[in-house]
């Protein structure tokens, strides 16, 4: 019961600050390997292709894999309201004041300085899992995985054509969902 408690108040607090949506939660989830053995780091960017390829809002399906790989699908169901109250409170607060609170300038200022922080943490939380997700550690030494680092970069590149950018991401997903089965057997 301590654990389930536990669960729900580390992502409350994700809930609570990871302003930015989904990939917000990428930091917080990042220290939660380093504090609890619920999930490794290798598990975490599983985590991310999975919420990234299934229906829903990427930080809310984290939230529920999370639990559900911690504490099974009651964990799931309690790391999911953790994470989703703390923005129905706060979505509440805001639509009640929203008239004045939208122009009020200390708003206007936090948001100034919210932006950026957000987004270095979630570059932050990209290359954490670029790391783990391209190398391959080595004894002391991260050692490049040439096929996935390739996949990457030919992902990477095509995406640079404007034509190609009009393709649905399930398309690309599910492209290299094939590739890696088709390369890693």
């Amino acid at each position: 019961m301590k654990e389930l408690f536990l669960l729900f108040g580390e992502f409350f607090k994700i809930g609570l600050f990871a302003v930015g949506g989904g990939p917000a939660t990428l930091p917080f989830l990042m220290d939660l390997t380093e504090k609890y053995d619920w999930f490794t780091m290798k598990q975490l960017t599983n985590m991310v292709a999975i919420s990234e390829s299934t229906p829903g809002p990427l930080g809310l399906n984290m939230a529920t894999y999370a639990g559900v790989q911690t504490m099974g699908v009651f964990g799931g169901a309690v790391s999911t309201m953790g994470l989703v109250i703390p923005s129905i409170v706060v979505i509440i607060l805001i639509a009640k004041f929203m008239e004045g609170f939208s122009e009020n300038r200390f708003v206007k200022a936090a948001f100034w300085g919210i932006r950026p922080a957000v987004t270095a943490l979630i570059a932050a939380a990209v290359l954490g899992i670029c790391k783990v997700s391209l190398f391959v550690v080595g004894g002391e030494q991260l050692q490049p995985e040439i096929k996935t680092i390739c996949l990457c970069a030919v992902i990477f590149g095509l995406l640079q054509i404007k034509k190609l950018q009009k393709i649905h991401p399930i398309v690309w997903i599910l492209s290299a969902a094939i590739i890696g089965i088709v390369f890693r057997f």
